[in-house]
């Protein structure tokens, strides 16, 4: 009875949704940058956008975030050094959270708090059973 309550039986899905979770999160990342690699004029935007919230060097710092993004969302949907791209990302939106959105409601702040929430998790769990991390430990 007490298994039952307590859900005990789905402790045997953990890998299986960190991996939907890694792919999804991953998989989210590569496409919120991809426009910014494939356009010049929307990696101008973008350092516009930083250059409106008082980001610093803001012509280093968007293709900077844009490429860790696009890097951190392959290593995340390989599974693959998992827990640096976990921690880089929620390092990069904190520091997108802190800049950008401390003003905001909370709605308009959880997508930024979710990812930073999810990538921390990502650096303590690491990839999981299926993973490339695993074929290297």
């Amino acid at each position: 009875m007490k298994k039952l309550l307590f859900l005990e039986p789905f402790t045997g899905f953990q890998d299986l949704t960190l991996l939907i979770t890694r792919v999804l999160t991953g998989s989210f990342l590569v496409w919120g940058v991809w426009d910014n690699i494939a356009d010049p004029a929307r990696m101008t935007e973008f350092v516009q956008f930083l250059t409106h919230f008082k980001v610093p060097a803001p012509e280093i710092m968007a293709p900077l975030s844009v490429w860790f993004q696009f890097g951190c969302g392959a290593l995340l949907i390989a599974g693959f050094f998992t827990r640096w791209a976990g921690i880089i990302m929620a390092f990069n939106f904190i520091v997108g959270f802190l800049m950008v959105h401390l003003a905001d409601d909370f709605r308009a702040q959880f997508p930024a708090l979710i990812l930073i929430a999810v990538n921390l998790h990502f650096a303590a769990m690491g990839g999981g059973k299926f993973s490339l991390d695993r074929l290297f430990k």
